[in-house]
């Protein structure tokens, strides 16, 4: 029906070949739709346009209108670096076209991704009876977290007359917030410290004035800041208050892997549920997250979808679909699993380590400066810094030219309501040396 695909087959695999050894292009980024069609034009068509054109088409117009997340000089957001190996294996992943929903349909492929969660969890000081799955980001792993606490919480009593609540502080990722409008709750804000950090005296005085809260979120690594907020005081209130204490490491839970920071991370284990995205830190490609359960039984009671076609599921085994707000999934993590097996876990702890050491560098040179100002001391691999004197515009204006130029991709954001500059470094392969002479710039 297709005919022969065989040259177009080739010639897909030789240019991702060939894609997988080059160098990222740090002057890649978006253009103006208008400009962006023109130039596509029109691909999808009733007699199609061939292989050999819609892959040029990708290769010398859309692929250059995308950022190159894995630049070693891309600071912007949170970037990734996924290694070769789990670009590779990503490719292989696609070919393989495995439904990893379920053990029947995607045993070898979740065992695997099985063996991956199987070393988070031992990072996370969990016991072997944890379990989880991937699913596609933060936002659908703090989702699905959130709907088995509100699951397990409605077991325990009706809901409350005025609503199921979730605690969080205003630090939290933009997606706690969007959970608990997909699911009707009520989301109430608990005030951070001087430090920027949720504690848990100020979690203990919500929960003791606050009826019908079901979870409450802390984060192991702000997205803005790389804070990790203090995960054994918090744990205290929760499990005073007999509350579901799901921590959000989309970023920062990497960290658990590196000795010189996994003191911060003290409390995690008790936890009842947790998220991160080795696409962000971890040295894996999009889009992978990673969710766990410490006691996965109130996510298999929440989670678990049944129809007259799902009655043959074995339900004794480990189905990813009953863990997670999904069915059909492909084997995300398999690109991840593939990398770690490579490269051992240890060359991962050096890795971590290594981007470490390079924030702390630039950090210190930073310090050292005498026209640029560090505006909190770094948890993590997250810099904040200022231009004293420099208006939001002078920001905006050095961060284009910046990365116009393929310099550096850093942007703007705000802390306690002035525009600072952000670098956030997930990549081993930057250079402290290499950055510091950007900041030069800023002179």
């Amino acid at each position: 029906m297709w005919g022969d695909e065989d040259e177009v087959v080739a010639a897909a695999v030789h240019y991702a070949w060939r894609r997988l050894k080059e160098e990222p292009d740090p002057k890649t980024g978006a253009r103006p739709a208008a400009d962006l069609a023109a130039a596509a034009a029109t691909a999808v068509s009733p007699q199609g346009i061939g292989g050999a054109a819609a892959l040029t088409l990708f290769d010398r117009v859309l692929s250059p209108a995308t950022r190159a997340q894995n630049g070693p000089m891309n600071l912007a957001y949170i970037p990734a670096a996924p290694t070769r190996a789990a670009l590779a294996f990503e490719a292989v992943t696609g070919a393989a076209n495995i439904f990893a929903g379920t053990w029947e349909s995607g045993a070898g492929a979740i065992h695997a991704e099985n063996e991956a969660l199987a070393w988070l969890t031992r990072l996370l000081g969990w016991p072997g009876t944890a379990a989880g799955c991937f699913v596609s980001g933060g936002t659908i792993g703090n989702l699905s977290a959130l709907v088995a606490a509100r699951a397990a919480a409605a077991t325990t009593g009706p809901r409350p007359a005025d609503g199921w609540k979730v605690v969080c502080a205003d630090s939290a990722h933009s997606s706690i917030k969007s959970a608990a409008r997909a699911m009707d709750v009520e989301v109430v804000t608990a005030p951070v410290d001087a430090r920027g950090h949720l504690t848990g005296a100020a979690v203990n005085e919500v929960l003791d004035s606050t009826p019908g809260v079901f979870a409450v979120v802390a984060t192991a690594g702000t997205t803005n800041a790389g804070l990790i907020d203090d995960l054994d005081d918090i744990a205290d209130a929760c499990e005073r208050h007999g509350v579901w204490l799901h921590v959000d490491g989309a970023y920062g839970g990497a960290g658990l892997a590196a000795a010189s920071v996994r003191h911060r991370y003290n409390g995690i284990e008790r936890a009842d549920s947790f998220i991160v995205d080795p696409h962000k830190w971890l040295f894996a490609p999009y889009d992978c997250c990673a969710l766990l359960y410490r006691d996965p039984a109130p996510a298999r009671a929440a989670h678990s979808q049944s129809a007259h076609y799902l009655d043959a599921i074995d339900r004794a085994v480990h189905n990813p679909a009953d863990l997670a707000l999904h069915l059909s999934r492909r084997a995300r993590g398999l690109p991840f699993w593939f990398s770690l097996a490579v490269h051992g876990t240890d060359r991962y702890t050096q890795a971590v380590e290594q981007t470490l050491t390079t924030s702390r560098q630039v950090a210190d040179a930073i310090r050292a400066s005498d026209h640029l100002r560090l505006v909190t001391e770094p948890e993590l691999s997250v810099v904040l810094f200022e231009r004293p004197g420099w208006t939001a515009q002078d920001y905006a204006k050095w961060s284009a030219r910046a990365a116009e130029t393929g310099a550096m991709l850093c942007v703007p954001t705000q802390w306690n309501g002035a525009t600072v500059l952000r670098m956030a470094f997930v990549n081993p392969d930057t250079r402290a040396d290499d950055v510091i002479d950007v900041l030069r710039t800023l002179s």
